[in-house]
């Protein structure tokens, strides 16, 4: 029994040695087995096995054509960060092709709406001469521009794999990505929500928090955090649970939930109570179901508003990255002359 356990598991590292052999060989048939083969094996392999392979995996998806099963192979790759595979090891050639699907995708837009303002469903099943006639006289790049239309969504999981696991894979990886992201979003035929979502995390980046009841300031180093749910959350834990403004702090569990680094397992019935306003400096508001990525850049540095809550809210308290804890440290308290300088930028309104 042992033995043919062992057999089992070693089929995916074989099928992975396997699949590099041949395409290296640039032979196509065997490339194609080989492929299949790791799809198949991959879901019965031991986390030793998926540690070793998921770099290795990573590392063919330039050498696959782009009209060819990528996203597959990606897949795989995520799969294996997810059972311990290093993200940092991973991560380039997956945020690579997503990079490149994204631009490709606003490709096919443009060519697309130049006669026909009604873009295409990306889940249509039929790619055929007539679909791809619309996209230009070269049938392989029309083939490349409609395939990373239509299959866009598919890098999701593996990007979500490495940029949910490392800090560093978003600080060298994500900024590039993200306003490609969040122009094809604009479109309003992709669901890349998740996507944009971590593209757009904070990475170890200190906000100045000011404090309108008390007029008081704060310097707070925030990382992780997937929404202002969470920033929340996490802000008020920082300032009325640590004593320097009034309030009612979180309760424990809602700050667990934020920020334990065991991935959280299903859905809970915590609930989190609003404290604060959240607004930008000239007194927009600013939303939990937003992102401290909507958090206004003034000199240099990104400033947030809290002032007291207009009305009664609450939220269920599960982040929006389960893999991802969230991260909100004070740095200081600023002195009342430099609080003062960072009033001075507020709106009175705010």
């Amino acid at each position: 029994m042992i033995f043919n356990r062992k057999q089992r598991d070693a089929r995916f590292t074989a099928a992975v040695s396997d699949l590099e052999e041949a395409v290296s060989a640039r032979d196509g048939d065997r490339t194609g087995r080989a492929f299949s083969a790791v799809m198949k094996s991959a879901e019965s392999a031991s986390d030793a096995e998926c540690r070793d392979a998921g770099p290795r995996l990573a590392a063919l998806i330039p050498a696959f054509p782009p009209t060819g099963p990528r996203t597959m192979l990606a897949t795989a790759a995520g799969f294996c960060v997810e059972r311990g595979a290093t993200p940092l090891a991973c991560a380039e050639p997956i945020l690579d092709g997503v990079h490149r699907d994204l631009l490709d995708a606003l490709e096919f837009a443009r060519r697309w709406t130049a006669t026909d303002t009604d873009l295409p469903d990306p889940e249509q099943e039929l790619i055929d001469d007539t679909y791809l006639s619309r996209l230009g006289d070269d049938t392989y790049e029309a083939t490349r521009l409609a395939l990373a239309w239509c299959s866009l969504e598919e890098w999701q999981p593996p990007a979500l794999a490495v940029l949910c696991r490392s800090t560093e894979v978003r600080r060298r990886h994500a900024s590039d990505a993200l306003p490609l992201c969040r122009e094809v979003e604009a479109l309003g035929r992709h669901d890349l929500k998740c996507l944009s979502y971590a593209l757009a995390v904070l990475n170890d980046e200190p906000l100045i928090v000011l404090h309108r009841p008390t007029d008081t300031a704060f310097e707070i180093r925030v990382d992780g955090i997937g929404d202002n749910f969470q920033l929340h959350t996490l802000l008020a834990h920082v300032l009325v649970g640590g004593g320097h403004v009034p309030g009612t702090p979180p309760s424990a569990e809602s700050v667990r939930l934020a920020t334990d680094p065991a991935p959280a397992r299903g859905t809970s019935d915590a609930t989190a109570t609003g404290t604060f306003e959240l607004l930008a400096p000239d007194g927009t508001r600013i939303w939990n179901e937003g992102l401290p990525d909507d958090i206004p850049v003034v000199e240099g540095r990104r400033v947030l508003v809290l002032d007291d809550p207009s009305y009664q809210r609450s939220w269920n308290a599960d982040r929006f990255f389960p893999h991802l804890p969230g991260k909100a440290e004070l740095l200081r308290v600023l002195p009342p002359d430099e609080a003062k300088t960072w009033y001075a930028h507020t709106s009175p309104a705010a």
